[in-house]
């Protein structure tokens, strides 16, 4: 098994990684992050909104989530996507012996959007296949467009 070049212990300092973190904390204050650390303030994770004559959809890349993780709410016409990967929930959690490497840990993201008024907030499907939650939101009958015939 090969194991990458830069292997950090948890229990040892890496001046290396005060530096990225130093770095990571400057771009987001120039960039207007929220919090420290990894750009946090950037888009967590790629979504898509598309909009057809009867439907709006919204499609977010949540590599790594299980639906159980996701958290979706929709308030004053803004629907807001949470999801969060819990460390106690880690299957590897509970096995025995040394990390040499651990990137997979908690983890929450969070994005918001503020809804048309064509959408119909109380019809609202979500589904979440092979890491990309898509979410399908019905159009209000009154806002959809509609054939007018001549006389």
């Amino acid at each position: 098994m090969a194991l990458p070049t830069r292997v950090s212990r948890m229990d040892q300092y890496d001046p290396s990684d005060l530096v990225q973190t130093q770095f990571d904390n400057m771009l987001g204050r120039i960039f207007g992050a929220r919090d420290s650390g990894a750009l946090s303030g950037w888009a967590p994770y790629g979504v898509d909104v598309r909009e057809d004559a009867d439907h709006v959809y919204v499609e977010a890349e949540l590599p790594g989530f299980r639906k159980e993780d996701v958290d979706i709410t929709m308030e004053n016409s803004t629907l807001t996507i949470t999801a969060e990967r819990n460390e106690k929930a880690d299957p590897a959690n509970g096995k025995k012996g040394d990390w040499l490497l651990r990137e997979r840990r908690y983890n929450r993201v969070q994005r918001s959007f503020t809804l048309p008024q064509t959408v119909n907030e109380q019809s609202v499907k979500a589904a979440l296949n092979d890491g990309v939650l898509t979410i399908t939101l019905d159009k209000r009958e009154e806002t959809k467009p509609r054939k007018v015939t001549v006389s």
